[in-house]
């Protein structure tokens, strides 16, 4: 027999979508920017640096302002994974839980989390400050989200109905099969061996996601 999965955790960038939302806004800034904010990014994500040491460093350069935030929305939403939106439909359909934990910007994601049918208070990622006139002032530092860890941090706070299923693409979402009853190495954008080395399961698809969410997990 098997148990099924009642919850499902994604990641954004790079899983869900088929960006990295920081780079994406890097490479509005310029070329130097963007070679520079790119490579930290995939150290990171490689687990050669730690997301903590590059996080603030990042959006210092990048500074998003509100336009900025606005774009990166919709590209989000035009980034989205073949196959995201039906596959998504159809967990909801079984009454599965669905949640975003993701260590890009908030506001950005929320868009795409809307065409999923996600509920805000189901994406959990970084909130950046803007002022008044839409200029950058920073982000929330008190985010779990922006540190290595923060992931598997706010998975089990968020004490999902069991049993959970994780996927992700980088070093940050690994640290969720802590805490994930299966962690999958999304590969359909990225393939990163030192996570998919440790990952679970592998998939390059959501098709390929979905078919290892509705198998469940084989016990005695």
């Amino acid at each position: 027999m098997t148990v099924a999965f009642a919850s499902v955790v994604l990641d954004v960038d790079s899983t869900l979508c088929g960006i990295e939302g920081i780079d994406w806004l890097a490479g509005r800034a310029g070329d130097v920017i963007a070679r520079e904010v790119a490579s930290q990014t995939d150290r990171a994500m490689r687990g050669e640096l730690k997301l903590e040491d590059v996080y603030a460093a990042r959006l210092e350069l990048v500074r998003p302002g509100r336009s900025d935030i606005d774009e990166l929305g919709s590209a989000y939403i035009d980034a989205l994974a073949p196959g995201a939106l039906e596959v998504i439909a159809s967990w909801h359909e079984r009454g599965m839980k669905v949640v975003l934990v993701s260590g890009g910007i908030r506001q950005c994601i929320l868009p795409v989390a809307g065409r999923l049918g996600i509920m805000p208070e189901d994406v959990h990622a970084v909130t950046v400050n803007v002022d008044a006139t839409g200029g950058y002032t920073g982000f929330d530092t008190t985010s779990p989200l922006a540190v290595a860890t923060g992931k598997r941090d706010v998975v089990e706070a968020l004490r999902l109905p069991r049993l959970v299923f994780a996927a992700g693409d980088g070093i940050t979402d690994l640290a969720m099969r802590e805490v994930a009853d299966m962690f999958c190495a999304f590969t359909g954008f990225a393939s990163r061996p030192a996570v998919t080395s440790k990952a679970d399961a592998t998939a390059s698809t959501f098709e390929e996601i979905d078919r290892l969410v509705l198998a469940g997990i084989p016990v005695r």
